[in-house]
């Protein structure tokens, strides 16, 4: 094992906890272990808009596709508490665990191969933030672009009623600044969560009268 490598609290399929292992063991053996996820969700138009990032090519699980605004394993021994440090992190903003807006807990398995196994127990929140996107301060070394789409459009996306749809923002240029660009997302674009993790979310903003 990595000396600086990540450590893990690991459970069972029913969420007891066994103990810990490092990373690289944890998805090589496709063990159950712990993330925060949050979406973060802007109505600066009148139009709920959701932010998906991009994820950096070097990332082990699903490189250069877009995903959930900010997320993040919990280390061992961090609480869920503890894991609203991504949003600082990985995109600049300091959010007390107490704004965010829980949705839930999603239990998701991902076979990439016989050798990376990621199973997870997704604690997942919505976070509302109306800032522009150059705003946001975007973790060089694991996030290379932010983007807005549309809420209803996404929603239809994920259960196959549309094939693609626009996405606006900025990814990292080559000089390391935030270029302005657009993208047309397919399904294909999004890292592969099943339709009932979305459905979560889309449940939950609707609740907070965040969606209609």
């Amino acid at each position: 094992m990595n000396k600086s490598e990540e450590m893990f609290d690991i459970y069972d399929e029913k969420m007891n906890w066994l103990g810990q292992a490092p990373r690289s063991e944890v998805h090589a053996k496709g063990l159950w272990h712990a993330t925060f996820q949050c979406w973060i969700v802007s109505l600066e138009s009148e139009e709920p808009a959701l932010l998906l990032q991009l994820r950096h090519p070097d990332k082990d699980l699903f490189p250069n596709l877009l995903d959930i605004s900010c997320a993040g394993h919990l280390a061992a021994g961090e609480t869920v508490q503890d894991g609203a440090r991504e949003m600082k992190e990985e995109l600049g903003l300091t959010v007390d665990f107490n704004a965010l807006i829980p949705c839930g807990l999603f239990a998701e398995e991902d076979l990439m191969s016989e050798h990376l196994i990621d199973r997870e127990f997704c604690h997942v929140f919505i976070y509302r933030c109306d800032q522009s996107l150059d705003k946001y301060v975007l973790q060089a070394d694991e996030v290379t672009g932010l983007f807005k789409v549309s809420a209803a459009e996404l929603e239809r996306l994920v259960h196959g009623e549309i094939g693609q749809l626009e996405a606006a923002g900025y990814r990292t240029g080559r000089n390391g600044q935030l270029e302005e660009t657009s993208l047309l997302v397919s399904v294909n674009d999004l890292v592969p969560h099943p339709a009932a993790y979305y459905d979560l979310v889309f449940q939950t903003l609707r609740k907070h009268d965040l969606f209609a």
